[in-house]
């Protein structure tokens, strides 16, 4: 795609944020390179972020405008540097970062790069390697938390994925055609590694609790909208009329049931790690007045004494 096509896509979609302005977009090496980052790039300019293709100290990054001023700087480890095509990194490192005059900024948000070293500490992400579905969600938890996303994106409408079937990994550019990926990426799975992560990391019984409802609220947690899936599936089978399709319908049956029965374990356990949060401290004592009579104020009279009774 040259750049008065990729120009004219972005027209007719309007909701992603514009090209970068300057003379490389029209270059053939540069449109390359924004064609291998488009799955990290479409993303983050649907939610009306403006993203560019720099060189980093070893590797191309992207670089991502906030309306803070700030910048996100996302790309695989620049030490040592990796022999891996540009835009299918072993992983990621997304940081957010600001220089200027008056502050210096800078803050780690998503690292799924390989320890640096053998036997070296690895980070939660670390999972999830090159694949960019945990990447956005990362992004989007921290903007959002943040206020720094433009136009937020539900999960499920998010453009970069589609959520219909597991979606085969883009092969490497050395790869035949037809030469097996890394295998196909499970949306939402990936979502509830997303969830695992952010539950590891948190250091509040109040938080963990507020994740454990998105999986088990009875009316629209991830339980009962998976033991709907379940009952939709059992439906589905007792729709043939080969003899096995009922004793499938039947067992599916069966573990809609138990995952609803996990549903009320869950419910509960919201509570119950609600309650594990520490007690808020005492009130302090309120200070004592001073019974220490008033200073007489310059110029004024002295204020005449009571009566003894």
């Amino acid at each position: 795609m040259d750049a008065d096509e990729a120009n004219a896509v972005d027209a007719r979609a309007t909701s992603l944020a514009p090209l970068p302005d300057h003379g490389d977009v029209n270059m053939p090496w540069w449109q390359e390179l924004w064609r291998r980052h488009a799955h990290i790039t479409t993303p983050l300019r649907a939610r009306g972020l403006p993203c560019d293709i720099e060189f980093g100290l070893s590797a191309y990054i992207v670089r991502v405008s906030l309306p803070d001023d700030s910048y996100l700087i996302i790309g695989p480890p620049q030490e040592p540097p990796s022999d891996r095509p540009p835009g299918d990194p072993e992983g990621w490192i997304v940081t957010r970062e600001r220089i200027s005059d008056r502050s210096t900024l800078f803050e780690h948000i998503y690292d799924s790069a390989p320890p640096a070293y053998p036997g070296g500490p690895e980070q939660p992400e670390t999972r999830h390697g090159g694949s960019a579905q945990p990447l956005i969600e990362a992004i989007d938890h921290h903007l959002a938390r943040l206020g720094l996303l433009p136009h937020p994106i539900p999960l499920h409408e998010s453009p970069h994925v589609p959520l219909s079937r597991p979606t085969p990994r883009p092969p490497a550019p050395e790869e035949a055609p037809g030469t097996p990926g890394r295998g196909p990426v499970y949306v939402y799975g990936d979502a509830i590694l997303a969830l695992t992560d952010q539950l590891n990391g948190t250091g509040s019984y109040a938080d963990a609790a507020v994740l454990l409802h998105q999986i088990g609220d009875p009316v629209n947690g991830l339980l009962e909208r998976l033991a709907d899936f379940v009952e939709a599936a059992a439906e589905k089978a007792r729709e043939s009329e080969d003899d096995d399709g009922f004793d499938l319908s039947y067992d599916l049956s069966d573990a809609a049931a138990e995952i609803r029965a996990l549903v009320e374990v869950l419910d509960a356990a919201e509570d119950r790690m609600r309650a594990l949060c520490p007690p808020p401290p005492p009130p302090q004592p309120s200070a004592i007045p001073s019974r220490t009579p008033p200073r007489p104020v310059p110029g004024l009279p002295p204020s005449p004494s009571r009566p003894t009774r």
